[in-house]
């Protein structure tokens, strides 16, 4: 692996993850296609689940397909992975979920326009089924981003040589996390997925882009995933007998 080629592989593979996210939710709130409430939560769990699985694919050759700036920090802070790469991954990756939003945007942009650009992009906190008018505080969103995340790398760090199949793992983690943990704040794992649309969604004026919120998921999937590699250096020490 070359800094050039774990560059393109993080930038591609995000864009795709981000590309294939962002437009499953635009999917999903647009209804471009069918009838009304033919798509619902399913799209959104589902299509992040499959964007996963393209992103990996693309990208595993190039740069072992990291994909998120809490996978790659994770491994630096667990020592499985040298720090003089960390931000050139880190790079990669925001610059291809940028891109990603961006040609979601570019795909939906009629129809968002037309709808008053609403907010496809990034993660909030969901309604509360027994008071519509309210949303979760930023506590069970944090905690659902963290144990999601957690749950991801775990999953990362236990099934990742099972070569390319892995990729297949990691989509149906992301789907199960989704439908497991996504209702408090939408299930970002990634701060990539997250920041990075959530920029272009300021550029573009969408209401509530902006919001203090966005530290949730830039900061919680880190604490998931870092908590995920001590089990795992844990878990490898008991097996091997090691100190």
């Amino acid at each position: 692996m070359t800094p050039k080629s774990a560059f393109l592989g993080e930038t591609l593979g995000t864009f795709l993850l981000v590309l294939l996210t962002v437009g499953s939710a635009a999917n999903a709130v647009l209804e471009p296609r069918l009838v009304p409430g033919a798509y619902g939560y399913d799209a959104i769990a589902l299509g992040s689940g499959l964007a996963v699985l393209v992103g990996v694919l693309a990208s595993r050759p190039l740069s072992g397909a990291h994909l998120n700036p809490a996978v790659t920090l994770a491994f630096a802070l667990g020592g499985l992975f040298p720090w003089r790469f960390v931000p050139l991954y880190l790079l990669g990756q925001f610059l291809g979920g940028f891109l990603g939003a961006l040609g979601a945007y570019l795909a939906y942009r009629e129809g968002l326009l037309a709808q008053g650009l609403p907010n496809v992009f990034s993660t909030g906190p969901g309604f509360l089924r027994t008071a519509p008018e309210a949303l979760y505080g930023w506590t069970g969103p944090a905690v659902a981003e963290a144990l999601g995340t957690f749950a991801l790398m775990t999953v990362i760090l236990f099934a990742g040589k099972d070569g390319r199949i892995v990729a297949l793992w990691l989509a149906l983690t992301v789907a199960a996390v989704g439908y497991g943990l996504g209702g408090p704040g939408g299930f970002a794992l990634n701060p990539a997925r997250d920041l990075s649309p959530r920029l272009l969604a300021w550029l573009l004026g969408v209401e509530g882009a902006a919001s203090p919120y966005a530290l949730v998921p830039a900061l919680f999937p880190v604490l998931g995933a870092a908590s995920a590699v001590a089990v795992y250096r844990l878990a490898d020490r008991s097996l091997t007998g090691k100190p």
